[in-house]
C-alpha cells in the first residue's frame, strides 16, 4: 500500500535559528529524520526479538520489509529495558557462557515468570548489590549454591530464602550413586557352589578372571595414567594454601573436576569412580562370549564375527582383551552380569509405581542381598515422602534417623541440610520453587543458538529480557 501524505512546512523567521525549515510530523505514522514508520519499526523490532539479525532479516524480506541484519540489531538495541518494578519472588539460578568456564546469573519474577534482569556472573557480591538497587523482594528461590546464599543474606537481610526442592532431590541422588558404587560387590549373583569332576582343577571365577584383567588394564590406561598426573598436580597446589578457584585458574580445569581431585582422599578413589561410571560396550554380550568359550570356541576372530553379527559395535581389541585372561585361568562359568550400580540408584530413587516388574525383582534382590542399601532406600523413600508432600516439620525427624544408621553418604547430605537449615526447611514447607527459573534458562539456551558467536552480553539481556 502506497500512502500519499501532504504535510505542512514551517519556517523560522529568527535568523540565528539553524534549522530554519520544520516539517509536521503525523502522530502515530511519521517521526522527525526517520526512515521508517513506527508501525513498520515495531514490526521489525518484533522480528528481530525472535530471530535476532541474519534470520529477520530473511523473514522481513519474505514479508517484503527489507531490513538488514545490522539494522535488526539496532532496533532490538534502541528498545528500552521493561522497568522490574518490585518483585516480591524472586527466582535465582545460573546459566552458561561457556559451560565449565563462564556463567552468568538470570533473575525471573516467580510470580509471573517474566525475567527480571540477567547479571554478567554469578558471584555473591553482584547480586548482592542488584538486591539493594531494588528492594520490595520477600522470598528468594535458589539453588544450593553458596554465593547465591551469601548475596541473598547481603542485599535482602529481611527475605525468605529457599532452597529449590528438585535441587535437594539432585544432591540426595548424587550421595544415593556413591553409595551404590560404593557397594556394587553386594550386586553380583551369588554363584552356585559345584564339585570339579574327578582329576581337573575348579572352574576359574569369572569376576576374579574379568577384574584381574580391567585392573591390568586400568593400571596402564592413558585415562588412569592423566588421572594420577591431574591428582596430583592439584594437591600440589593445594598444599601451596590455594583454594578451588586459583587451581581453576592455574590448571584450566572445570569448577566440578578441580573440586573432585580437589577433595579426594587418593587417586585411586577416582579412578575407581571413572570404572564404576563408564561401562563396557561389551556389557551385554558377556555371557554369550563365556556360552561360547565355554563350547569350546576359543578363536577370538570368530568370535568378535559373531558378535557383529548379533549388533556388537565395539573392536576387537576390546574383546580380545576380555578374553586374554580366559587362557590362563581356564573356561569361566556363565553367570549374569550383575545390575550396575547406577541401575541401582535409579530404582532406590524412582517413584516405585513407574518401575515395572523386572526392575521391582531385581531392587528386592539387591535389598535383601544388602542391608546397608537396603536401609539407604527405606531412608530415600521417607526424603521423597517430605519433599512431594512439602511435610518440612518432618525434616528433623528424618536426619535424627539418618544419623544413627551406618550411612556415611546421607550423613554428608544431612551435613549439607543443616549448613543450610532454614532454607532447606522453607523449600520442604513452601509452595515457591525454581520452576520457573529452569523454564527461562531453557529460553536462554535457545537464543543463544541463535546468535552463537556473533553476540555479546548485552544483546542477549536485551532479547531475554523483551523477547520471553
Amino acid at each position: 500500500m502506497l500512502i500519499r501524505l501532504a504535510v505542512r512546512r514551517f519556517f523560522c523567521g529568527n535568523p540565528d535559528c539553524p534549522a530554519v525549515t520544520f516539517a509536521e510530523q503525523i502522530g502515530g505514522l511519521t517521526l522527525r529524520r526517520a526512515r521508517r514508520t513506527p508501525p513498520l519499526g515495531r514490526m521489525l523490532a518484533g522480528i528481530a526479538l525472535a530471530l535476532a539479525g541474519r534470520a529477520g532479516a530473511r523473514l522481513a524480506a519474505v514479508l517484503d520489509m527489507t531490513a538488514g541484519r545490522s539494522s535488526m540489531l539496532r532496533l532490538i538495541m534502541a528498545l528500552p529495558d521493561p522497568g522490574p518494578g518490585p518483585v516480591k519472588v524472586l527466582g535465582v539460578d545460573d546459566f552458561a557462557f561457556r559451560r565449565g568456564r563462564d556463567y552468568g546469573t538470570v533473575l525471573v519474577n516467580a510470580q509471573t515468570g517474566k525475567p527480571a534482569d540477567l547479571l554478567r556472573d554469578r558471584e555473591a557480591e553482584t547480586l548482592a548489590e542488584w538486591l539493594l538497587a531494588h528492594p520490595g523482594t520477600v522470598v528468594i528461590c535458589r539453588d544450593r549454591a553458596g554465593a547465591y546464599a551469601d548475596g541473598a543474606r547481603k542485599g535482602a537481610p529481611e527475605a525468605i530464602q529457599v532452597a529449590d526442592r528438585w535441587h535437594l532431590y539432585h544432591n540426595l541422588a548424587e550421595h544415593v550413586d556413591k553409595a551404590a558404587a560404593r557397594h556394587r560387590d553386594c550386586l553380583k549373583e551369588p554363584e552356585p557352589e559345584q564339585e570339579p569332576p574327578a582329576g581337573e582343577e575348579p572352574a576359574a571365577d569369572l569376576q576374579q578372571a574379568a577384574t584381574a584383567a580391567a585392573q591390568q588394564r586400568a593400571a596402564h590406561s592413558a585415562l588412569a595414567r592423566r588421572t594420577r598426573e591431574r591428582y596430583e598436580q592439584v594437591q600440589a597446589l593445594r598444599a601451596q594454601g590455594k583454594g578451588i578457584k586459583p587451581v581453576m585458574r592455574e590448571t584450566g580445569l572445570a569448577k566440578e573436576t578441580v573440586r573432585r581431585f580437589y577433595r579426594a582422599g587418593s587417586a585411586g578413589e577416582l579412578l575407581a569412580k571413572i570404572k564404576d561410571g563408564r561401562p563396557s560396550v561389551l556389557d551385554e554380550y558377556k555371557p554369550y562370549l563365556h556360552q561360547r568359550w565355554n563350547q569350546g570356541c576359543t578363536n577370538v576372530r570368530q568370535l568378535h564375527a559373531e558378535l557383529r553379527d548379533h549388533g556388537y559395535r565395539g573392536s576387537y581389541g576390546t574383546v580380545c582383551g576380555y578374553l586374554r585372561p580366559f587362557r590362563e585361568l581356564g573356561a569361566p562359568p556363565a553367570v549374569p552380569a550383575p545390575p550396575k550400580a547406577r541401575d541401582v540408584a535409579s530404582w532406590i530413587l524412582r517413584d516405585p509405581n513407574t518401575l515395572d516388574d523386572d526392575e521391582k525383582a531385581k531392587l528386592a534382590q539387591v535389598r535383601e542381598r544388602c542391608p546397608h542399601l537396603d536401609t539407604l532406600a527405606g531412608h530415600v523413600t521417607e526424603f521423597a515422602k517430605i519433599l512431594t508432600g512439602r511435610h518440612g516439620d518432618r525434616l528433623d525427624d528424618w536426619i535424627a534417623a539418618v544419623e544413627a544408621d551406618d550411612q556415611p553418604d546421607l550423613h554428608s547430605f544431612t551435613r549439607g541440610l543443616k549448613h543450610d537449615y532454614d532454607a532447606v526447611r522453607n523449600g520442604l514447607t513452601m509452595p515457591w520453587s525454581s520452576g520457573v527459573v529452569e523454564g527461562t534458562v531453557n529460553k536462554i539456551k535457545m537464543i543463544k543458538r541463535q546468535m552463537y558467536g556473533r553476540a555479546g552480553f548485552p544483546l542477549l539481556r536485551k532479547r531475554v529480557l523483551l523477547a520471553t
